[in-house]
């Protein structure tokens, strides 16, 4: 069974950092990409970042590109997303989200992720 396990959120200040952690475990996902996505009370669930499924192609979404980076380690099947110079719009749930099995594209949209985590909550205080 495919699963999905985020850490790492909490509360911040803006300008902080924070690091966010995805364990994936029930298969390899080393030829699948994988992205954050994140929502904010009253609105749509919307992409952070995504990444191939050998780490060579990232896509930011530009509220975030420069700030934020995703990365991934396929021996550990984990990824990660740093985030720094936080903000209060950063607040949101940050879910973790991959694809299927030889679907290495770093997507851009919800509809191409197949498998999601449960979300783990970043707040960020001005």
């Amino acid at each position: 069974q495919v699963q999905l396990v985020e850490s790492g959120g909490g509360l911040a200040q803006a300008g902080d950092s924070l690091r966010l952690s995805c364990a994936a475990s029930g298969r390899t996902f080393n030829n699948s990409g994988m992205g954050w996505f994140r929502q904010a009370p009253g609105k749509e669930r919307e992409l952070v970042a995504a990444i191939s499924g050998t780490g060579a192609i990232t896509n930011y979404a530009d509220a975030v590109r420069n700030r934020f980076t995703i990365s991934r380690d396929n021996a550990k099947n984990m990824v990660y997303l740093e985030m720094n110079s936080l903000k209060p719009e950063d607040t949101a749930v940050y879910y973790c989200a991959a694809r299927r099995p030889t679907y290495n594209y770093a997507a851009w949209e919800e509809k191409n992720y197949d498998y999601w985590g449960q979300g783990t909550q970043v707040t960020v205080s001005s």
